[in-house]
């Protein structure tokens, strides 16, 4: 394989492939990514790549180009005799539709999966996916990161004394629980059930969360129902200062309105998808999870375990 990696990325966010290549000390693969007039996906890398290990940076968050985007680039290395690609994937889109939970419904995050694998990846790198088990989906090697390492830091910065941390749904109970442990605080569940898609209503508090400062800690901010109900709930209950973070800031709809109006404090999440467009409050801080993922490409690379970057941080 060439001496170092090879780094290309879409346009989904590219600022982040950049910051990657500065954590590695390389340079971005010039590559060209555009659209014609009638929107199909055009693209070129502008650099040999052949026997070369690849890593393609792009989360495939709507709009369904970036998606589409992947496809192309992964077919690109590979039809450019790559010797090994690698779909670094920060947010991986669909997730949500892990299973059947209605009739005549589609497994979409499979489906992702397939094409994904068909496309002509070697590997996948992805960080906390909606549901652990699509690791299974993928019939290649997978390596499945942990945001842990970068909101444990940021919360021991801050300091809180005797912290709860709140999983707002049944789903985040093992990643809120593997929180509070490192942070060495206690644990409450929001009980909730989901009217429709998109639509949620809380039922109940598991726990102790009074005159505690709360971390409610989830996997994606979405339409920020269930992150600002979460936070209404437990301010009823005595809750003293509330902060959230979630790894992935999709926000959309009217999300950062609610976020604005909510309890919240502040809200962390991390540069996965790409949110300099958006007209973010104060109360939403960005960090970027570029060094954890260019440690992890680091080690694919030169073909080391990558398991020491989340040791302990695995949910039980």
């Amino acid at each position: 394989m060439a001496y170092e990696p090879k780094v290309v990325s879409g346009n989904a966010n590219r600022q982040l492939a950049e910051r990657i290549c500065r954590s590695l000390e390389c340079r971005l693969t010039e590559c060209e990514v555009s659209q014609f007039s009638d929107g199909e996906i055009f693209v070129q890398i502008n650099e040999n790549v052949r026997g070369a290990d690849v890593f393609i940076v792009q989360p495939t968050n709507p709009p369904a180009e970036n998606l589409m985007e992947l496809l192309i680039l992964i077919d690109a290395a590979r039809r450019a005799s790559a010797e090994r690609i690698t779909a670094v994937i920060p947010f991986f889109g669909y997730a949500r539709s892990d299973r059947k939970t209605q009739p005549r419904v589609s497994i979409a995050a499979k489906l992702m999966a397939n094409i994904i694998v068909a496309a002509g990846a070697d590997r996948v790198l992805t960080m906390d996916l909606h549901a652990s088990q699509i690791q299974g989906f993928f019939d290649i090697p997978t390596d499945h990161l942990y945001s842990s390492l970068i909101f444990d830091q940021y919360f021991r910065n801050i300091g809180l004394e005797n912290p709860v941390v709140v999983s707002p749904d049944v789903g985040s109970i093992k990643m809120a629980r593997a929180f509070s442990k490192t942070l060495k605080g206690s644990l409450a569940i929001v009980d909730k059930r989901r009217p429709a898609a998109n639509q949620t209503e809380v039922m109940h508090i598991i726990g102790d969360v009074e005159g505690k400062p709360a971390i409610i800690r989830d996997d994606m901010v979405d339409t920020a129902g269930t992150l600002t109900e979460a936070a209404y709930a437990i301010k009823e209950r005595g809750a003293g200062d509330i902060y959230a973070c979630c790894t992935h800031g999709v926000l959309s709809g009217r999300s950062l309105e609610k976020i604005e109006k909510a309890p919240i404090k502040k809200l962390v999440v991390a540069d996965t998808i790409d949110l300099s467009k958006k007209d973010l409050p104060e109360k939403v801080e960005v960090v970027t999870s570029a060094e954890l993922f260019a440690e992890s490409i680091r080690c694919i690379h030169k073909e080391e375990t990558i398991s020491e970057l989340f040791r302990g941080l695995v949910p039980e």
